[in-house]
Order: C-alpha cells, then sequence, then structure tokens
C-alpha cells in the first residue's frame, strides 16, 4: 500500500489517496482508496469514508509520488536526486537509430540527454 499518493486528473483538482499498488502497462485502472483533496477535506461525491475506487487511467495525467509515501510501503525508492538512468526507463542510446526523421532524432537525444543530465 502507497499511503499519501497525488493523482493529477487531466481537468480536475489533484486528489490524495492511498494506491493499492503501482499500475502495471497492462492496466487500464488504478484500485484506490482514502480519497481527499489536497488540504484534507473529503470530497462531496463520496459516500462512505472507507470504500475502493476504481478509477481509469485514461483520465489522469500523473501520478506523484512523494518520497515520504514510498518509505511506508514494500517498493523500491530512488534515494532523492539520484538521477534515473535512461535504461532503467526503458530507453537505450540504440534505440535511437531506429528512427529515420532526423528531426525526430534530434528530438530524442535531447530527451535522452535530459534525462541523463536530471
Amino acid at each position: 500500500m502507497i499511503h499519501g499518493a497525488v493523482l493529477h486528473f487531466t481537468s480536475e483538482q489533484p486528489l490524495v489517496c492511498d494506491l493499492r499498488a503501482l499500475p502495471t502497462a497492462a492496466d487500464n485502472c488504478i484500485t484506490i482508496t482514502n480519497l481527499r483533496y489536497v488540504d484534507g477535506r473529503k470530497p462531496t461525491f463520496i459516500d462512505h469514508a472507507d470504500s475502493w475506487f476504481l478509477y481509469p487511467l485514461s483520465g489522469l495525467r500523473f501520478i506523484e509520488i512523494p518520497a515520504s509515501a514510498m518509505a511506508g510501503s514494500d517498493l523500491p525508492a530512488l534515494p532523492p536526486g539520484e538521477p534515473v538512468e535512461g535504461s532503467a526507463l526503458g530507453i537505450e542510446a540504440d534505440d535511437l537509430d531506429d528512427v529515420e526523421d532526423p528531426e525526430e532524432a534530434r528530438h530524442a537525444e535531447e530527451l535522452l540527454r535530459r534525462m541523463r543530465d536530471a
């Protein structure tokens, strides 16, 4: 369980929740509980505070998981400020050779450089 994750919706205010697990590439929904606004108030559309919610990933822009939220879970977390290698994100420098459009290749190289420098 990941406590205190923030769901950033496509056209709504972000909500804080507890995630049962991180979504995988095969998932199209996430299961959440303890849904609340960032200021701690319960949303008006919730009837029971102890409910579980199944929310489609298509309605989310991204999921923010603070380092403190990962501390209590059984999932591995990166130390704060440590860069993520491109290979950890599924991007390899060799993958750039498959790009045929020179402009697209330039953008891909720039993206890979920024990820390595972050």
